[in-house]
């Protein structure tokens, strides 16, 4: 662990090194695995029948498309395609100043990391698409995106003060930070729900959303790579880009439950991009813990804030429930 500033509520915490969590986690793993194994049989024959959430789960989903897409698009001055792909540009609260539309995108001082960033806006908006075609006339509207006061709490959130008024569109580190936010949050969804859905037929909802869940892992660790290379460069308020992305994860692991899932971009003096533990296996969240972290939700109840600041649209009180 850095000596980057941890959120308040769990600042009086001892936590593990990245490494040292991927060994319990690892422990933890092969353990549940020999269960597994060991009544294998018995497990099979009398699994009783999933209720099908699918629908519900894909809405859950297209909630989170239509914020990264939003995030994406507006990063690379093109978020009036959101509209086109059934989105909604005009709910989407951007920094003061900032239209993120017709060409007014983040001033990148990389080719390269443009290129990364209109790339990944292309794969989420194509996301935002499929699943509201998967769902037909059951896709849920998008609701209002917050993408400008909420980074400002996150920020100070994160970073308990010290760093103020964060905005991910004011230059291109500011921009891999925001990414840094969303990034494996959706990884660790698309893994937890896994287990939910029902349609594992060939090309049906299991294996569409293991596609998904692929590219945003793709995504999470070129961000991770862009932020690590970067490591030792002091970002803001002093602090280093390490410090503070570890702030972010401490934040991230700090309201999506009591347990540890995760982690920087550093361990051990060395490099941790990817996010996994001992295993090579990545982390799950369930629809609940992703909804802390969305909401900037601490006590594990609310139903809106942060980045929806009206809510997510649809019902989702069944899946918040598991």
């Amino acid at each position: 662990m850095s000596d980057a500033p941890r959120p308040t509520d769990s600042s009086d915490l001892t936590v593990p090194t990245a490494s040292t969590r991927r060994s319990v986690m690892g422990m933890l793993g092969l353990m549940g695995a020999g269960a597994l194994l060991s009544g294998c049989t018995p497990v099979l024959a009398n699994t009783p029948a999933k209720p099908n959430l699918d629908a519900s789960i894909f809405n859950f989903a297209l909630n989170l498309e239509y914020l990264e897409a939003a995030f994406y698009l507006a990063a690379v001055g093109k978020l009036e395609l959101l509209d086109a792909a059934g989105g909604d540009s005009s709910k989407v609260i951007l920094p003061a100043g900032f239209t993120g539309r017709g060409g007014n995108g983040v001033p990148f001082a990389s080719a390269a990391v443009r290129a990364y960033a209109e790339e990944t806006a292309m794969d989420e908006l194509a996301h935002v698409k499929v699943i509201r075609q998967v769902l037909g006339a059951a896709a849920v509207p998008q609701p209002q995106l917050d993408l400008g006061p909420a980074f400002d709490a996150a920020g100070q959130a994160a970073s308990k003060g010290a760093i103020k008024g964060f905005n991910p569109y004011a230059n291109e580190l500011f921009f891999l930070h925001g990414a840094f936010i969303f990034e494996d949050v959706g990884v660790t969804a698309y893994k937890g729900a896994a287990r939910l859905l029902v349609d594992d037929k060939a090309g049906g909802n299991l294996e569409n959303a293991a596609g998904i869940l692929a590219v945003e892992a793709y995504h999470a660790g070129m961000i991770r790579t862009l932020l690590y290379q970067q490591k030792d460069t002091v970002a803001a308020a002093g602090l280093t880009v390490a410090q503070i992305v570890q702030a972010i994860s401490d934040l991230r692991d700090a309201v999506d439950g009591s347990d540890d899932r995760d982690q920087g971009i550093t361990a051990d003096s060395g490099s941790n991009i990817v996010l996994a533990d001992m295993n090579g296996i990545a982390y799950s969240r369930t629809p609940r813990q992703v909804a802390n972290i969305v909401f900037l939700d601490t006590t594990g109840r609310a139903t809106k804030g942060g980045f929806y600041p009206t809510g997510l649209s649809g019902d989702f009180s069944a899946l918040l429930a598991l």
